[in-house]
């Protein structure tokens, strides 16, 4: 049974809920992820048609060498408008089980704990659903990101790949089960 098959579906979370991407969320998220701020530490804002393309190939729900699977979820807030904020994503290796995630969250609603919020969430469910092993590459002068990782219970390690390695590993050798 795949990552995919043992979540929920969508995710609460509180004040905001995890819904599965969708490529026509790119309509609404290329706004969200506008702003150059989001990407002082690499990248650039996407455009609508490169969004469509990313959203795209995600959905498909794996890898091309079905190495990985991809689990990706945009973030919304709950309410009448259920306005999108960000989003959140896993991807399983299919190997050992681990997840490696990230999240982005829209320079307008930074601030306001739902990154903490969604990524907790995220990461919850994944160990609720048997993920052995949770692990996020932050870079080292990003702050915010490292706290957002420390409210999931991620702990950072000595790895550098892509940025500082922290992670959470069932067999306790870094953090406890994330709070919800």
């Amino acid at each position: 049974m795949s990552m995919s098959e043992r979540l929920p579906n969508p995710i609460d979370a509180g004040r905001i809920v995890l819904t599965p991407l969708r490529v026509s969320g790119a309509d609404e998220m290329v706004a969200v992820l506008s702003s150059p701020e989001l990407y002082v530490h690499g990248g650039e804002p996407p455009t609508l048609d490169r969004l469509r393309r990313r959203y795209s190939d995600l959905v498909v729900g794996h890898s091309p060498d079905l190495m990985q699977e991809w689990l990706n979820w945009i973030v919304r807030l709950k309410g009448r408008h259920a306005a999108a904020v960000g989003t959140v994503q896993a991807t399983i290796m299919r190997e050992d089980g681990r997840a490696e995630v990230a999240w982005i969250i829209g320079a307008d609603w930074q601030g306001h704990g739902y990154g903490s919020e969604a990524a907790a969430a995220m990461v919850h469910a994944l160990i609720e659903a048997g993920a052995p092993w949770v692990t996020v590459h932050i870079h080292p002068d990003h702050g915010a990101s490292q706290a957002v990782a420390r409210a999931c219970r991620l702990s950072p390690t000595e790895e550098f790949l892509d940025g500082e390695r922290w992670e959470w590993r069932s067999d306790g050798r870094a953090g406890d089960l994330p709070r919800r």
